[in-house]
């Protein structure tokens, strides 16, 4: 009878190539194929460490149709790697679908951890830890991201983004009117990489710095926000979504005082956090 492999789900390095662990090198040799989001960066990071294992290309517009049969290829006896451009796996990667079929086939599916974006920034922002939420990408559309914030702003857990270089000022400018310029926050920049940098501050401090400032709105972005917390915070956070709101068809000082009388928060709050 012939034994299934193992699909390998291995983390890469986000920055710095000393974060491989040697068991994901390890990994990456013996198996029959490594299924790779972009063939190319990977290819790079194979060629760092003498690495030839042939390289396939799975990404979100190819992953529905090659699951099948790379799930196919697993239960005839080859161990494939799974790796993304960067990071672990899945975390707002393609990769889940490919999962899904392997275990539902009955295929061991087994991590080889590493590198998180997430997990990093979250280790150093100095913010509560022991319960977050993760975001992933806003969406890119204005005014979807600007409802999707809206809907978080009672959230109490500290809440964790990635945005891109292009959006990044947009994206705070939002949160800001969502969140409330005092809202403490931290923004972690190409983390690992030579440029790294981490700032923390409230939400208004943290808008001025990027605008002002060309070298960072430059890289890769990982968002960390503080949660509302206290029930008192989760008024303010409900009084300034609807202020927001109200505000589009009415005077704003009409609107803070509506917005105040039904969500309880005070009215300086939401017309003074403009």
């Amino acid at each position: 009878m012939q034994t299934s492999g193992t699909l390998y789900v291995v983390a890469t390095p986000i920055g710095n190539l000393g974060d491989i662990s040697p068991r994901a090198l390890d990994t990456l040799r013996s198996v029959a194929a490594i299924c790779a989001e972009d063939t190319r960066r990977s290819g790079q990071l194979l060629a760092q460490f003498g690495i030839a294992t042939p390289l396939l290309a799975l990404h979100e517009h190819n992953e529905e149709a090659l699951a099948q049969r790379l799930v196919a290829r697993l239960r005839a006896g080859d161990s494939l790697a799974l790796v993304s451009d960067a990071g672990t796996p899945l975390v707002s990667d393609p990769g889940y679908r490919l999962v899904r079929a392997a275990r539902a086939a009955g295929v061991k599916v087994s991590p080889v951890p590493g590198p998180s974006a997430l997990v990093a920034a979250l280790s150093v922002a100095g913010l509560a830890s022991d319960r977050f939420v993760f975001e992933g990408f806003l969406p890119a559309k204005a005014s979807a991201r600007r409802e999707r914030l809206q809907a978080l702003a009672g959230e109490p857990r500290t809440l964790i983004f990635y945005e891109a270089s292009h959006r990044i000022v947009e994206t705070l400018a939002d949160m800001v009117a969502a969140f409330g310029g005092e809202r403490p926050a931290v923004l972690a920049r190409e983390l690992t990489k030579l440029f790294e940098t981490v700032l923390d501050g409230d939400l208004a401090t943290l808008q001025a710095r990027v605008e002002t400032d060309a070298d960072q709105r430059k890289g890769e972005f990982v968002v960390l926000v503080q949660g509302a917390g206290e029930a008192a915070d989760a008024k303010v956070a409900e009084g300034r979504r609807l202020y927001a709101r109200l505000k589009e068809h009415l005077p704003p000082s009409t609107a803070a005082k509506l917005a105040a009388e039904l969500s309880g928060a005070p009215r300086k709050a939401l017309y003074g956090g403009e």
